[in-house]
């Protein structure tokens, strides 16, 4: 489940402004801002948290859960895919 400080954190890997995710992912600029403002797992319509995701992972953004050798994060791939 993605949390609220991975999308802060892809979107600041990728440059990207809430306008630019909001308009990749075919989401409102409101809910994104909603989104982020958020602590813990996103909460929402699952439709829309899925296109966030794809939106990011077209960009190249790898999501990282939490395990035993760390916590959750984003890491940019190898090989970025254009958005």
């Amino acid at each position: 489940m993605l949390q609220a400080m991975q999308i802060r954190a892809a979107r600041a890997l990728l440059g990207w402004r809430q306008e630019d995710l909001s308009k990749a992912a075919g989401v409102g600029a409101a809910t994104i801002h909603r989104i982020e403002k958020g602590h813990g797992p996103v909460l929402g319509n699952v439709s829309t948290v899925m296109k966030i995701q794809v939106a990011f992972e077209q960009a190249g953004i790898q999501f990282i859960d939490d395990d035993d050798a760390g916590g959750i994060g984003v890491r940019i791939s190898k090989k970025k895919r254009k958005r």
